[in-house]
């Protein structure tokens, strides 16, 4: 988290952005803390409270849509080549298709709250197939919902220590 801070401070918005999107492709980036701690950074008013919401949606669909892509162009080989680089097993993958196919398009919306799952979901859905309209529509929904909600819940924290 350390980094985290100190890229935020250096890049802004920006080092947000890329985090967020880093951590959904699968890298080691705690995406819940750091939703929560720019949250707090916008309660002391040192970042924006929009922008803040703004610039971790784009690193959520930006992560989403490089690892759908990803999916999509290196498929299954690739899984089982470089996947437990990113924590994508062929059998995390194989449990993870089976969850993909009994919820539906509910599992792009749930995966956000699901870690480990959120890390895995759109590589599936490009290996799959998923139609990548009905994918966007997905993650722009799920993405819009948690990143409020984490954003929020920092910005209500900060808002209750400084107040005492």
């Amino acid at each position: 988290m350390e980094m985290a801070k100190e890229m935020i401070s250096q890049h802004g918005y920006y080092a947000i952005t890329l985090l967020l999107a880093l951590g959904i492709v699968g890298l080691p980036v705690p995406d819940e803390t750091l939703m929560v701690f720019v949250g707090y950074l916008a309660s002391q008013e040192i970042l924006n409270y929009f922008y803040s919401l703004l610039f971790c949606f784009i690193g959520s669909i930006t992560g989403m849509l490089v690892s759908y892509e990803i999916g999509k162009r290196l498929g299954l080989k690739a899984v089982n080549k470089c996947g437990r680089w990113i924590g994508l097993t062929p059998k995390r993958f194989e449990k993870i298709k089976g969850w993909v196919a009994k919820y539906g398009m509910w599992s792009i919306l749930i995966a956000y709250f699901v870690p480990g799952v959120r890390h895995v979901a759109g590589y599936v859905s490009g290996i799959t197939q998923m139609s990548f309209r009905r994918y966007v529509i997905l993650c722009c929904v799920g993405a819009a919902i948690w990143t409020v909600l984490f954003v929020s819940i920092g910005y209500m924290l900060g808002d209750k220590f400084a107040a005492g």
